[in-house]
């Protein structure tokens, strides 16, 4: 992470009343496809980190029988409430949380998140990623700047001062070493797509594979 969790909390207090508006068309696209990945059934819980104003949050709570936001910016979070409250959401909560820290510990049979975890380095990226693998979802949906290949430097899409995008090779390992399989891989652009990982089922050993 190039910035520590404090000051990147800051900056997007900062923002926080302008996000929605500030996006390109690429990054909707990309939240559609989260949403449309995420597909909760009525009675999932799915937690959302890095959640915002609670796009995603929001969109996916109609569906499903809870959904947990988690964010480092109060202020950003602030703005999720408010939309819950407008929409007359009751099954949506936003709490303070980190990727590696998210402060929940109940059930979460979908982890989604969009536009949030390239602000860590590849390494606290795969520290992440083992902390939702130990939460046992049935399916992580990351949307995200990753790079398919070199990225155009005359138009990037993050911050290099700020952002650490990864390869979707090294996410790709990293989904596959915390014990995901790797189901969808959907490009939206060179420098950003969403990565559909399953976990396998649970109680499945090797006596029942061929079954």
């Amino acid at each position: 992470m190039k910035k520590s969790v404090d000051e990147h909390a800051a900056r997007f207090d900062e923002k926080a009343a302008d996000y929605d508006e500030s996006k390109p068309d690429e990054y909707y696209a990309c939240a559609n496809l989260v949403i449309e990945h995420a597909a909760p059934d009525s009675d999932d819980v799915v937690l959302d980190l890095g959640t915002g104003t609670g796009a995603i949050a929001l969109a996916l709570a109609p569906g499903a029988k809870r959904v947990v936001g988690r964010d480092i910016s109060e202020g950003m979070m602030e703005e999720a409430r408010a939309k819950a409250e407008d929409e007359g959401l009751e099954n949506v909560e936003f709490e303070h949380g980190t990727f590696r820290e998210p402060a929940y510990d109940g059930p979460a049979d979908v982890v989604v998140s969009n536009f949030a975890m390239h602000h860590l380095s590849d390494a606290e990226k795969r520290e992440a990623i083992d902390v939702i693998a130990a939460l046992e979802p049935r399916k992580f949906v990351l949307g995200d700047i990753m790079f398919f290949g070199e990225p155009d430097p005359e138009a990037p899409f993050y911050g290099p001062e700020v952002d650490d995008p990864a390869t979707v090779g090294t996410l790709a390992d990293a989904f596959t070493d915390a014990g995901f399989s790797l189901t969808a891989v959907e490009r939206v652009h060179d420098q950003i797509g969403v990565l559909v990982a399953e976990a396998p089922r649970r109680g499945t050993d090797e006596s029942e594979k061929g079954q």
